[in-house]
């Protein structure tokens, strides 16, 4: 089940985003002439960093409310509605760049598949998505405020948090050469004092699909008070993230 986008909030509230990105960019180093694929690229800032840098980008994304605003605010560039489980791209890339998108499919068999066929031969994928152990304090506090007020269990995780070992060794069965791998911690702020209830709503609406509007009003504020002990710290509200960084190589 994909979750509801609202890309205004996306906007206003959650630029960390892409303000964030300096180093993975950094990671991609797009030479000027190359073809980049942006997978996953929601509002289309870092698309447009890419051809910024000279490179000729493409963007894809599976929602169209995301692409809407994509094209709206880049009409220069070229964005596309696609799910990254099944994509082909009009002739193959010289890098595909992917940032804060790929921990939302659990078919990452299917994505490395269709990524490496859509790479020239020594062609390279830089990404960055969420790690084993991401938000668990945060899934922590839904878990608890759900039982606490007797809403059951919540339904499965939309999301795939590896290990490196675990996503470096399926992108080696697909036929990529991983050169470069890392798990590191990135607590991330979170803007205003309702900084967690808004990426709650930004970004976790699957963990209370099932309740009614009434149990949704009661669970969030009890979310946010079971979290703001170990989140809320300054006068600040942080998402305890953890990231995976990945480079990896089609075999020539």
């Amino acid at each position: 089940m994909q979750n509801p986008w609202d890309a205004n909030l996306y906007q206003e509230k959650h630029s960390f985003v892409w303000q964030l990105s300096d180093d993975l960019l950094n990671l991609l180093a797009p030479q000027p002439g190359e073809y980049v694929l942006d997978l996953g690229c929601g509002t289309g800032q870092l698309t447009q960093k890419i051809a910024d840098q000279g490179a000729s980008v493409i963007g894809i994304d599976a929602d169209p409310t995301m692409i809407a605003e994509a094209q709206r605010q880049f009409p220069q560039l070229t964005f596309v509605v696609a799910d990254a489980r099944h994509f082909t791209l009009p002739s193959p890339a010289d890098a595909i760049f992917s940032n804060a998108a790929l921990h939302w499919i659990p078919e990452q068999t299917d994505v490395a598949a269709r990524m490496i066929a859509a790479l020239k031969p020594g062609g390279r994928l830089v990404a960055e998505f969420g790690g084993y152990g991401n938000i668990a304090t945060v899934l922590a506090a839904i878990a608890q405020a759900r039982q606490a007020l007797d809403l059951g269990s919540f339904p499965a995780s939309p999301w795939y948090f590896p290990s490196i070992s675990a996503y470096t060794g399926l992108l080696e069965e697909q036929g990529f050469e991983v050169q470069f791998a890392r798990l590191y911690d990135r607590p991330t702020p979170l803007q205003g004092e309702d900084g967690l209830l808004n990426w709650l709503q930004m970004f976790a609406t699957r963990f209370w699909a099932d309740l009614s509007s009434q149990q949704v009003q009661d669970l969030l504020p009890k979310v946010v008070a079971i979290a703001r002990p170990d989140l809320y710290k300054d006068n600040q509200w942080w998402a305890d993230y953890r990231r995976i960084q990945v480079i990896a190589y089609k075999s020539l």
